[in-house]
């Protein structure tokens, strides 16, 4: 038996069979676009384009693709689905200039008689003449075995037939698909044994699909029983469940065989999201090495065993995938995830004035809002401008806005240790609400400045759930205005909150 190669080859399907995922489909010049992106940043090994026949615009898309490849020394990295179609598929490939055939054949005896309604005889030998004519034509051949996995359950002596038929020819790799997803790691740990101890001499390339989720550990299974290349999809695209994700299996790989990939782990974060731009298929923000929140701590446990010891980090780290550990900020939070994210901002906090951010957060998460580190600038701010011992608090408000009715509030005001209760109009939700608190403040003998200027911020990048920082100006006796803000992931509530800073200062500056 051969030696086994220490780099498993990376053979790409994301421009062929990823585009059979429903709704996608890439123009010529995206197509273009990301072959150059695949092969010469990511550095994959092969790359299937397309499949023949397709349209004239695709054949004009190919040939874009394979004259620039040919001038860049990588034609014969590309590669084009063909069938045994009494050799059109042949003579497209070659008018596109392609120089690559992966030649579909059936994989098992019940989609030859069923589907094809051949015998096996006659199928071995129309895929034999496709073969020569493709050869003839100045084509490198590989071998698809279409549905291998059924015909390794139900028509071994099939399979065993027709790859002794494909050793007379020169192929240069045959391609075992697990074309509906059934495999397990036991089963393809057994079906590769049984091929490489049938075949010594031959290369195989697995082809998984992802029905049962087990697509990554069945590619896994295939690479430490001797596989030489692997097929996979950008992002996981493909039909039903999606192909091998690309990330996931070269990650896997190189951290749990003794054999390694080319592929350059520090474009996957790139890469992925040029697909998922031109795809319009996004990731789940949970996809491993590739979401969004895959390298986010959101328990305080974590964060404070990692800032003790990277405990609870494994060998994916962020920095691989030119990404960077993130601490999530909400009701689990405790002082070591503001402690990370003060660190990351090259922030330093004395002990009280971080507990009171941390209850803060937490306030915040209780309301189903998780912070981001983009938040946190706007939190301290709000608390270091705020007094320590609120003397007026809003016990309760109720506020009515309506189309086509005056917007009113009815708002209790906690002044002191005693309630009391103000009712208003006005232009609008918030102006109502200034109008009731102000009734309050009057007949207890304050007087409330008023409101010079109104802003409202979000942090850079926030959505419609994003914090809110609402900073009013208010006019005072003093020689300068005074400034009050609110935080909230609602406007009016964050605008309320910097009112009722405004409603203590003024208590505590106009004593009775």
């Amino acid at each position: 038996m051969n030696k086994v190669d220490r780099f498993v080859e990376i053979m790409d399907t994301t421009l062929r069979d990823g585009e059979q995922t429903p709704g996608v489909a890439y123009t010529p010049n995206e197509k273009m676009q990301l072959a150059a992106l695949l092969l010469e940043k990511l550095h994959v090994d092969r790359l299937e384009i397309a499949s023949a026949r397709v349209s004239a615009g695709e054949q004009e898309g190919v040939g874009r693709i394979t004259s620039w490849a040919e001038k860049k020394g990588y034609g014969n990295r590309i590669e084009i689905l063909g069938f045994v179609d009494n050799h059109r598929s042949v003579d497209w490939i070659t008018a596109a200039g392609g120089k690559v055939i992966n030649l579909l054949c059936k994989g098992s005896e019940r989609h030859c008689r069923v589907q094809l309604n051949k015998s096996p005889e006659e199928h071995f030998a129309q895929v034999g003449a496709e073969i020569t004519y493709a050869v003839g034509r100045g084509l490198k051949v590989n071998v698809y075995l279409e549905d291998w996995s059924n015909g390794m359950k139900d028509s071994l002596p099939y399979i065993l037939s027709l790859v002794q038929e494909l050793q007379q020819y020169p192929v240069q790799r045959i391609m075992l698909p697990d074309t509906l997803g059934i495999l397990n790691p036991d089963t393809t740990t057994r079906y590769f044994q049984w091929m490489r101890h049938a075949f010594p001499t031959l290369r195989f390339d697995f082809h998984g699909h992802n029905d049962y989720g087990l697509v990554t550990a069945n590619s896994l299974a295939a690479v430490l029983a001797g596989a030489n290349g692997i097929h996979t999809t950008v992002n996981g695209l493909g039909e039903r469940a999606g192909n091998q994700n690309l990330f996931e299996i070269v990650a896997a790989i190189n951290d749990m065989s003794d054999r390694k990939v080319r592929a350059r782990e520090n474009q996957f974060e790139h890469v992925s999201r040029t697909v998922q731009m031109l795809s319009g298929k996004r990731v789940a923000a949970n996809a491993p090495i590739i979401g969004n929140d895959v390298f986010t701590q959101t328990c305080g446990v974590h964060a404070d065993g990692d800032k003790k010891g990277d405990l609870y980090a494994n060998p994916l780290l962020p920095e691989r995938f030119s990404r960077k550990r993130r601490y999530a900020l909400g009701k689990l939070s405790g002082k070591a995830s503001i402690d990370k994210n003060l660190e990351e901002m090259g922030l330093e906090l004395e002990p009280k004035l971080r507990d009171r951010v941390l209850q803060e957060v937490i306030r915040l998460g209780d309301k189903k809002k998780n912070i981001t580190p983009e938040d946190l600038p706007f939190i301290i701010a709000d608390i270091v401008r705020a007094p320590g011992d609120m003397m007026v608090r809003v016990k309760d408000y109720r506020i009515v806005n309506n189309r086509g009715e005056e917007p009113s509030a009815k708002v209790t005001l906690e002044i002191n240790g005693g309630d009391y209760v103000g009712e208003s109009c006005g232009d609008g939700g918030y102006d109502a609400f200034v109008k009731a608190s102000r009734k309050i403040m009057k007949e207890l003998g304050y007087k409330t400045p008023k409101l010079l200027d109104y802003e409202v911020r979000i942090p850079p990048g926030g959505k419609t759930d994003a914090l809110v920082e609402t900073t009013i100006t208010w006019e005072t006796d003093a020689s300068r205005p005074l400034v009050t803000i609110g935080i909230d992931c609602d406007q009016l509530v964050a605008a309320i909150e910097s009112t009722v800073k405004m409603l203590n200062y003024v208590v505590r500056h106009q004593p009775q």
